[in-house]
């Protein structure tokens, strides 16, 4: 969502203004936002019994953390670097990826598909965590309260009315966010100065002291890395609300979440074992009659914390779709606003494994256990192609050299905090990433491997036949317009299979056959299209240039094509056919689709085999052609047709003898 309007008045969110800052809080900080909801009480859990460290210096440190990770992780990395590596205005880590792609480095695929992947896993488990720890406030009320039912409830609605748009109730998602923000602060402040003490935490020795004399120091890092989950997607929402608007509203928000960290400090000093008897440090900084009040906003907050990773899952798909990740799938645009997207699949999807997350561990503080893993891999992903950009970039290699050893080193560190988690329920996330993962993988090195073994031929070859069959009577009229997909990367090269439907298949006779082409583009918006004129009068070769936030909706944008040969008088407006002529009724079109079905197995290694396996159980995960090109199936044909006409054998057969019965 670039532009709002508000009062008549036009608004470009990506430009620094006050709705852009409100908006940029009700998008970009859900995830982080709702951070305080669980890390000081996984803070607490992570410490061992017997533990030899005195617990005030024990909660000093662990302050002392959070805020340094804040600091070093999420201001320096994401809001002052990463938010500088935009392409075009777009940001996230397939964006970066399209940035460095060009460095022939083509292993940084598998890079960025990591990182993809287990974003979507962690974009699994936040509306999961995030809606459970807001509804288990509850509890201080009625212990019984059935937090699973209730947790599962708000899930389903909140998917459910994702088909519907957002665009009616996204307008108060940032005034929502402010007073989230502010309660937070003000309840934090609160306790402050019941433990005036506890603002040493500020000094990052305190950290230092806990890391390296705390038995349990690694389980605590794994616990304080939650406070910064949601700096991946504030990354990726670059493209919503723009640079200069994420920072100032930041500063806003940071302050907000150490004030609140401080409070749930101070009161941890005097209250540690009400944690053990299940009270969230949370709410229990909260006066006894706001707590309900606060579970309610804490549940809005994290509705809205949810909304924005799913709809931040329909963008990563979307792009992951335009640089070959992901299948094509229909998409739908239910609010009629550019960049606001509805994928059916994906959110059906998302909802499911939702649902397994919270009925598997019922629990938040064991939801805790599998959350951060999967984030920490996509963090070490982003660095790695951050370092290409800087590369890229031609920043000071020893600039350079500090940002891998500091970001490398401390994300590691994370990565191993949170890998003891495995056996506790991160298996979970890692399996879930890792499928999505491998279906990334064969999907985009099948159809390398298909484009391999398709043929491509000079169009020019057979110029001559197809003006002879648009000439030959006897061939049945196919259509008055006829329109293939190429994906021939040479304006007068096209697969082999498309001349054996024209010619060998069915022989189709049309007016005018069309060739579309779809070429990707750097930058993320350009939306243009070329026509080159194979054939005067009859074969034509449509290029669309299209950025990878551009939808892949093919027939709409011929239809637009078309009006412009026809308005120019490249090609009739008018039925061939003088009865439909005379009444102005326009020339019909026909697509096909050539569905490449076979490829000899003598041809293929056995990973090439294993790959295309896993291609075609990808495949149907996606969406027919047709719509996903936004299509009427009324109007397409899907054909089969080998993807080589190569024949392999070891020998030739031979003839043994001829044999003539007489009649």
């Amino acid at each position: 969502m670039a532009e709002v309007t508000e009062g008549g008045h036009h608004f470009d969110l990506k430009k620094l203004s006050f709705v852009g800052v409100i908006v940029s809080l009700g998008i970009v900080f859900g995830d982080i936002g709702t951070s305080p909801l669980y890390v000081m009480k996984a803070i607490v859990n992570a410490r061992k019994d017997g533990a030899t460290m005195p617990f005030d210096e024990y909660i000093e440190g662990a302050l002392s953390c959070i805020i340094w990770t804040l600091t070093l992780q999420t201001t320096l990395k994401y809001v002052i670097i990463a938010l500088r590596a935009d392409n075009k205005g777009e940001g996230g880590i397939l964006a970066l990826y399209s940035l460095v792609k060009k460095l022939k480095k083509k292993w940084l695929y598998v890079v960025a598909i990591i990182g993809a992947s287990t974003l979507v896993a962690d974009s699994v488990i936040t509306p999961s965590l995030t809606v459970m720890s807001a509804i288990e406030g509850l509890k201080i009320y009625n212990p019984e309260t059935p937090v699973v039912l209730i947790t599962i409830v708000i899930l389903f609605i909140v998917f459910v009315v994702q088909q519907f748009g957002t665009a009616s109730i996204g307008k108060f998602f940032g005034p929502v966010m402010v007073t989230w923000f502010l309660v937070l602060g003000l309840s934090g402040s609160m306790h402050i100065f019941d433990h005036i003490e506890i603002l040493k935490a500020f000094n990052p020795i305190y950290a230092y002291n806990l890391i390296t004399h705390s038995s349990s120091a690694i389980v605590i890092m794994g616990a304080v890395f939650l406070c910064t989950t949601g700096a991946e997607a504030l990354y990726s929402d670059l493209g919503h609300c723009g640079a200069k608007n994420i920072r100032i509203s930041w500063i806003f928000v940071k302050l907000m979440l150490i004030l609140n960290y401080l409070g749930q400090g101070s009161w941890l000093l005097d209250n540690y074992q009400q944690v053990h008897n299940g009270v969230n440090p949370f709410f229990g900084i909260m006066p006894e009659w706001a707590v309900l009040p606060s579970v309610i906003l804490a549940t809005a907050a994290a509705i809205i914390a949810s909304q924005a990773v799913i709809t931040g899952s329909f963008t990563m798909f979307s792009e992951a779709m335009s640089i070959s990740f992901w299948p094509n799938q229909h998409i739908e645009y239910p609010s009629g606003i550019k960049g606001q997207m509805y994928i059916p699949r994906i959110n059906w999807g998302l909802m499911a494994f939702c649902f397994v997350v919270v009925i598997f561990f019922q629990k938040s503080e064991r939801m805790e256990a599998a959350y951060g893993l999967t984030i920490t891999i996509t963090m070490l992903m982003t660095t790695i192609l951050l370092l290409f950009w800087l590369s890229r970039t031609r920043v000071n290699k020893i600039f350079i050299a500090g940002f891998a050893a500091v970001y490398l080193f401390l994300e590691s560190g994370f990565f191993y905090a949170n890998v003891i988690k495995f056996v506790d329920g991160g298996w979970l996330t890692m399996v879930l990433g890792g499928f999505i993962a491998v279906c990334m993988y064969a999907w985009y090195n099948g159809r390398l491997i298909k484009a391999n073994f398709i043929q491509y031929v000079k169009i020019d070859k057979y110029v001559s036949i197809i003006k002879d069959m648009k000439l030959d009577e006897t061939i049945p009229k196919y259509a008055t317009n006829l329109a293939y997909l190429s994906r021939a990367k040479r304006n007068d090269e096209v697969e082999s299979k498309i001349i054996y439907s024209i010619i060998k298949k069915q022989p189709k006779r049309a007016d005018h056959y069309f060739i579309l082409s779809i070429v990707n583009q750097e930058d993320p918006y350009t939306f243009k299209y070329t026509v080159d004129e194979i054939l005067p009068g009859t074969v034509y070769k449509i290029n669309f240039l299209l950025g990878f936030k551009v939808d892949r909706r093919i027939n709409d944008y011929f239809n637009m094509v078309l009006r412009d040969l026809m308005a120019d008088g490249t090609i009739p407006s008018r039925s061939s056919h003088p009865s439909l002529r005379a009444h102005n009724i326009p020339p019909d079109l026909k697509y096909v689709i050539i569905d490449n079905t076979y490829i000899n197995d003598i041809l293929l290694t056995v990973k090439q085999k294993i790959t295309l396996n896993i291609y075609s159980f990808v495949k149907y995960i996606g969406s027919d052609d047709f719509k996903a090109w936004g299509v009427s199936s009324h109007n397409v044909e899907v054909e089969s047709a080998p993807i080589t006409e190569l024949t392999v054998y070891d020998n030739k057969i031979e003839q043994s003898g001829y044999f003539r019965h007489n009649s």
